[in-house]
């Protein structure tokens, strides 16, 4: 059973950093690309940033470009989301996500439970 448990969200003000994790297991890390979604209250779920099976190639939404990394360690079946420079409209819940395999460019097929994170002053 695919299991996506993300950990590391919380409070922080404005222009701060959080660094999100996910840990995952069912499954092997390192035969899916993965990444993660959010969804801000009274909105849809967005997708962010997804990275590559081997961590080579990355993309990110627009609006966290420049902001926001993602990376992995398959050896530790961990996904990660450095966010800094925090801005009011990152309050969200974020998911981790999964893709079916290594292929780039089909959609995501499990996320997990979520972890919120607020920015506010």
């Amino acid at each position: 059973e695919v299991q996506l448990v993300e950990s590391g969200g919380g409070l922080v003000q404005p222009g701060g950093s959080l660094r999100l994790s996910c840990g995952a297991s069912g499954f092997t890390l390192s035969g899916s690309v993965m990444g993660w979604l959010r969804q801000a209250p009274g909105k849809g779920l967005e997708w962010i940033s997804k990275i590559s099976c081997t961590g080579g190639n990355t993309a990110y939404v627009d609006s966290v470009k420049g902001r926001f990394t993602i990376s992995r360690d398959n050896a530790k079946n961990t996904l990660y989301l450095q966010m800094d420079s925090l801005k009011d409209e990152d309050t969200a819940v974020y998911y981790c996500a999964k893709y079916p395999s290594c292929k780039w460019s089909v959609r995501h097929d499990s996320w997990g439970q979520g972890t919120q994170v607020t920015v506010s002053p």
